[in-house]
């Protein structure tokens, strides 16, 4: 039997990282961390959990990422907010330097804090990305305007969101490798016992727990600059809400935006804009607008509608 994570074999039993002519210049990695609850269980393989087998933190910190990455490269390594010093280390041991973090916020349906999270001393909504460089390499120009927080619902246990893998390619070059990976990403290698399409990944999907963006937009200064996956994925929800029937000044008011954005962002998200006016009302036809009576008169009587008396200079003075 081909040996795994699970199976918590000898790191050299593992099966090897992949490689790439001149080595990956970009890692992200979610490893199994392993850590022992307060009633001395260890979490989360305790096998009334069974959600997934876990690793020392030595045997972590004994893979060889930096025989397989660049010179220059960058790391995203995921870590539980208990162990961020273990992560540190790990971070060290694989040949990077710790600069900064992503920090994943978790959110509910509304956009609040999901307060459905564990923790011994706080009941934790947030989970950070430690990120690393090795060498020398700056991130591309397009994080100069990303924030470094992702906000979006979670799903089955330990899952990620799947909004990194846009912040990690606009910010981060290829080739990139996804270590301890679940789900196989387009473009990218996959390393780990879970990220084959024949293999279903463990960890049960709650009611609830669906994921996805928040159905509430996240504040913004005027003339902030968005970066390419926030602008892509806020125009593809505003263009979606504009196809349904809202107008501009509806987004505009839902949103907080200016109409300026709102315009923007329906236009890069492919939206056809519509002519400006009032929209014509449930029931209102081009007759009442223009205010033509289209009262019922009887049968067989003249049913060509009857102008609307206007109220001339000579009335008004009468009166």
């Amino acid at each position: 039997m081909t040996p795994t994570i699970d199976t918590l074999p000898q790191t050299s039993d593992i099966a090897p990282l992949p490689t790439v002519d001149g080595g990956f210049k970009t890692i992200l990695a979610d490893p199994p961390w392993r850590f022992a609850n307060r009633t001395g269980k260890v979490a989360p393989e305790h096998r009334r959990l069974d959600r997934y087998g876990t690793m020392e933190l030595d045997e972590i910190k004994a893979l060889p990422v930096g025989e397989v990455t660049a010179k220059d490269a960058h790391l995203y390594l995921w870590v539980p907010n208990a162990l961020l010093l273990e992560g540190i280390d790990v971070l060290q041991a694989w040949g990077f330097r710790y600069v900064s973090n992503v920090i994943w916020a978790k959110r509910r349906k509304d956009g609040g804090p999901d307060g459905r999270g564990v923790g011994f001393y706080f009941r934790n909504v947030t989970e950070p990305i430690l990120f690393g460089v090795k060498g020398s390499m700056r991130t591309l120009p397009p994080a100069r305007s990303t924030v470094n927080m992702i906000e979006t619902r979670k799903r089955e246990h330990s899952r990620k969101p799947d909004e990194q893998y846009d912040l990690i390619e606009s910010c981060s070059p290829g080739p990139y490798l996804e270590m301890f990976a679940r789900y196989a990403r387009p473009g990218w290698s996959a390393w780990g016992n879970e990220s084959s399409e024949e293999v279903e990944p463990k960890g049960q999907a709650h009611k609830g727990y669906s994921g996805g963006a928040i159905e509430s937009f996240p504040a913004l200064e005027p003339n902030e600059r968005l970066s390419p996956w926030l602008a892509d994925r806020l125009s593809r929800i505003l263009a979606e809400e504009y196809t349904a029937g809202s107008s501009i000044d509806q987004l505009a008011h839902e949103s907080g935006y200016s109409i300026q954005r709102v315009r923007g962002l329906l236009e890069q998200g492919g939206a056809t804009l519509r002519g400006r006016g009032r929209p014509k009302a449930n029931g209102e036809t081009g007759a009442t607008k223009a205010g033509i009576s289209t009262a019922k008169v009887p049968s067989g009587a003249n049913t060509r509608p009857t102008p609307a008396k206007r109220t001339t200079k000579k009335d008004a003075v009468t009166a």
